[in-house]
């Protein structure tokens, strides 16, 4: 009785947590297909990061949800259904963890390397980069199919996973430590690179010039951008380390897991994609700036709609009714006779 409630819980927060994510990666969608502003030379990375976590709350976590709710079905069987969602659950976070390791090297560049920055970041230099990350992510999820490690129903989460233990110790270590805690750390050296930066500016002050005028950025601007790194470093060690840490002991340790310390981490890693649109895209002032224009829009298509919806007064239908009647053929007749 208490596994099953369980379940519903853990079952309630994934399903949650799906409509979040969602929602937010079309919400960031819709803001790429109606403001062309925001389509800058590297769009394509927060896009690819959003397609990433967007096919991720549409085709993983239903099937995470409806194992919850029914034990397992035809996923819990080692086949390929079960296969094919263990494949795509390392694919998606793995091209959505280099996206987002992409994403850092670009702000690093633009801020370290402000008069190199157009040489080195190009377009078509963006579309090779996300094509390499696809690549890779697809080699290592087909590991296991080619015998490198393997996928198997986790009966604690009831979802398809990497298989940690010691018959797989070698691609345990290797997923961990190259596919998951290399991209994490490279993410937060390079915040906390930007944030030194940031704060040296911040000490000394800067002015900044465009074509008409140049203005002096305040400090407190300088302190807002070093929070919301903070925030993006943060939130990815607390979605992921927890994960690697119980993958780890798995493949060391034979004692069992709890399943509730399972349940949370896994939820930990199925939010972060939830996550990913609203700290490292909608955060920027460019992004609030459409939101906030895309709102006012919205409000005005919902306020003509409701002035057309209105009843009309009584003057109005009076002088209404006298234009028609005036516009009857017998009364035109009758006044053209008069005239």
């Amino acid at each position: 009785m208490m596994q099953k409630a369980t379940l519903s819980v853990f079952a309630t927060l994934i399903g949650t947590s799906g409509v979040g994510i969602v929602g937010a990666n079309l919400l960031l969608l819709l803001l790429f297909a109606f403001h062309m502003k925001l389509r800058t030379d590297t769009w394509a990375l927060s896009l690819n990061l959003s397609i990433c976590d967007l096919t991720f709350g549409i085709a993983v976590i239903p099937v995470a949800v409806y194992n919850s709710l029914s034990g397992g079905g035809i996923f819990s069987e080692d086949g390929t259904a079960c296969h094919l969602m263990g494949f795509l659950f390392v694919l998606l976070h793995l091209a959505s963890l280099n996206s987002l390791v992409c994403a850092t090297i670009d702000k690093f560049t633009e801020i370290c390397f402000p008069l190199r920055y157009p040489q080195l970041i190009t377009k078509r230099r963006i579309w090779i980069i996300l094509a390499l990350v696809w690549i890779y992510a697809a080699v290592v999820a087909s590991f296991p199919f080619m015998g490198f490690g393997k996928y198997a129903f986790s009966t604690d989460v009831y979802i398809c996973l990497p298989y940690f233990g010691s018959s797989t110790t070698v691609y345990s270590v290797l997923f961990l430590s190259v596919g998951v805690l290399g991209p994490i750390t490279l993410i937060s050296v390079l915040y906390i690179a930007i944030i030194q930066i940031a704060r040296h500016q911040a000490r000394r002050g800067t002015f900044v010039c465009n074509d008409q005028h140049c203005y002096y950025v305040p400090i407190r601007s300088y302190f807002k951008n070093t929070v919301i790194l903070v925030v993006s470093a943060f939130y990815l060690v607390v979605c992921w380390v927890p994960m690697v840490i119980i993958g780890f002991y798995e493949t060391f340790h034979s004692h069992d897991i709890p399943a509730m310390a399972k349940m949370v981490c896994t939820w930990l890693v199925v939010m972060m994609s939830g996550l990913n649109p609203w700290i490292n895209s909608l955060a920027q002032r460019k992004y609030r700036k459409a939101l906030r224009e895309s709102w006012r829009k919205l409000k005005r298509i919902f306020e003509n709609m409701g002035t057309s919806n209105e009843p009309t007064s009584e003057n109005d239908r009076h002088s209404s009714t006298i234009q028609s009647h005036q516009c009857l053929p017998g009364n035109n007749t009758a006044n053209s006779a008069q005239t």
